[in-house]
């Protein structure tokens, strides 16, 4: 069993809800596929394979800028794992990826000139394609930044089976931040080259989590950016639970990032017996600084922009988070060991 598993057994399930607070609930589901559906003229069809999406049981969904150097690993990875098509949206790209994508087979993308930040950091324009093409299919929701491993060396071909048989319609992953030794902006990175080799480290403990009060998930924080910029303001730290993986149905609706879902059944993922998987997460390469320095000019990444600037400026500046408790990382068999992800009943 997962240290997750355990946090979620151990905290306290929020009180049975009131009828009042089913339907708002309800209510703010239907908001949120409004507010995205009012969006969609946001996305100009680029290259897309209605056939190729029809006939696909797994679908990906990502929006990205400026990933043309993650790009490779990125696909290369999710297509040994198991996915069938990409869905990609591509917000004003600037380094050649709709050049990249472009040419590849199993890849529908679409353009999104507008802001990042009020399509709800991209949350707006993926709902309309998991709309539009996801109704009845695994959908499996990333950042370009994000690795999905599995446990036991499986599949997602043999984790979706097993989510069918067990009636289980969503998949909970812990973001697992891997980070270089000494300063992050040091070093770098080609297209093609993959992030773990050129991030071998992370935190191996030191997470916690809580009961969420509203959507009744577990609500995981700590590792390296909780440990260095958040000491002070553990409640800011990053969210760390995910469900990336989710069977698709027209009324469903992402919150806030995969973070949270709504109905809330489909946030009950770390449970005792659920399997669950890591989201490696390879945002501190040496490009960090530069993304750093443009967010600080364009605001996009964060609800209140102005919070983050001290974070944003110790990250162009090479902060390090390497410390001597750090772990060097070896693969998702030492994932599953450290009970980071589980196999749970999938047996």
């Amino acid at each position: 069993m997962s240290i997750f598993a355990e946090m979620d057994a151990a905290a306290p399930r929020v009180a049975p809800r009131s009828p009042v607070y089913a339907y708002r609930m309800r209510w703010k589901r239907r908001r949120l596929l409004l507010r995205a559906l009012r969006r969609r003229h946001e996305l100009a069809r680029c290259r897309v394979h209605p056939e190729r999406i029809k006939a696909a049981p797994t679908l990906a969904f990502a929006t990205l800028r400026n990933e043309r150097a993650r790009l490779p690993q990125f696909l290369d990875h999710h297509r040994a794992l198991g996915v069938d098509h990409f869905l990609i949206v591509d917000n004003d790209s600037e380094d050649g990826t709709a050049d990249f994508l472009r040419g590849q087979p199993d890849v529908s993308f679409w353009h999104a000139a507008g802001s990042y930040k009020q399509a709800r950091f991209g949350v707006d324009w993926l709902t309309c394609l998991q709309f539009r093409f996801g109704h009845g299919k695994w959908c499996l929701t990333l950042d370009a930044d994000e690795l999905l491993v599995l446990p036991g060396g499986r599949d997602l071909g043999q984790l979706t089976a097993h989510l069918d048989a067990t009636g289980r319609v969503a998949f909970g992953a812990l973001m697992l931040d891997l980070f270089p030794k000494g300063p992050v902006n040091v070093g770098h990175f080609a297209a093609g080259d993959d992030p773990r080799d050129h991030l071998p480290w992370f935190d191996a403990d030191g997470y916690r989590a809580r009961r969420h009060p509203v959507f009744d998930n577990l609500w995981i924080q700590g590792g390296p950016r909780d440990r260095v910029f958040f000491a002070d303001q553990p409640d800011r730290a990053p969210t760390l639970n995910k469900t990336p993986l989710v069977k698709w149905r027209r009324g469903y609706a992402y919150v806030t990032s995969t973070h949270q879902a709504l109905p809330l059944r489909l946030n009950r993922v770390f449970e005792p017996g659920r399997p669950t998987g890591v989201l490696i997460h390879s945002k501190f390469l040496p490009d960090v600084a530069a993304r750093s320095a443009e967010e600080l000019h364009r605001r996009q990444h964060f609800e209140n922009a102005a919070l983050y600037t001290r974070y944003h400026e110790s990250l162009i500046a090479g902060v390090d988070f390497w410390h001597p408790d750090a772990t060097r990382y070896d693969g998702p068999e030492q994932l599953e060991s450290l009970g980071l992800m589980s196999c749970g009943d999938w047996r």
